[in-house]
């Protein structure tokens, strides 16, 4: 299958990447220094040059933590391309094939907001919402869309916001951060197994951290 990773140089989509190469598929990886989804105008030349793929994850890396009074028009423009109409431009533009699948990658923050990543808690309920609004358009063509939200998750992100990850880690219900490799062979196990029915869905990958139900 052909398949479209952006963001996947490391981390999350790096393990993606990884998995699904495993699985004989042919993946475009994409790093913010030859794709930078904050620059529409890189974003459109990229989706100009790959026309059509079978699997689109979705992954960006995330904004800096921040107060939201300290956060100027600049960081939010920049953000709003970055996480957010950048997506929109691929999924309007990029030829999803039958059969295939759409990957968001957003954040276990769209339902427990933190107060220092109010960019990061905008603009991927933003991206969440176009989803599973598509998710219906798509399902005629039986196109899958699945939102992975992680919480912690052993990547260079993580250790930004959290510092010493050993202590952090006594905090969590499993004493432990994800593994980036676990999403890796979770989206593997979905297109392997050609599971079909959990479309326009938001899967929690926080290690049972989160306080909501639904």
């Amino acid at each position: 299958m052909k398949t479209i990773v952006i963001g996947g140089s490391k981390g999350i989509g790096k393990a993606i990447s990884n998995a699904l190469t495993e699985a004989d598929h042919s993946v475009i990886s994409t790093s913010s220094s030859d794709l930078d989804t904050s620059n529409i105008k890189q974003v459109k030349k990229f989706v100009e040059k790959v026309v059509d793929t079978d699997v689109l994850v979705f992954n960006t890396g995330g904004p800096p933590a921040k107060d939201f009074f300290e956060i100027d028009e600049l960081e939010w423009n920049h953000y709003f391309n970055q996480l957010f109409y950048s997506f929109v431009y691929i999924l309007q533009h990029l030829k999803i094939n039958d059969n295939g699948y759409i990957f968001l990658i957003s954040s276990h923050t769209i339902k427990n907001p933190e107060n220092k990543l109010v960019l990061s808690n905008s603009f991927r309920v933003a991206s969440t919402s176009v989803l599973k609004t598509v998710s219906k358009i798509y399902a005629e063509r039986n196109i899958s869309c699945i939102n992975i939200a992680p919480g912690p998750i052993k990547t260079d992100r993580l250790r930004g916001l959290v510092g010493n990850i050993d202590e952090f880690e006594k905090t969590l219900p499993m004493k432990r951060a994800g593994d980036p490799d676990e999403i890796g062979r979770f989206v593997k196990l979905i297109i392997e197994n050609e599971i079909k029915y959990i479309n326009g869905v938001t899967i929690n990958f926080d290690g049972g951290l989160s306080n909501h139900i639904f």
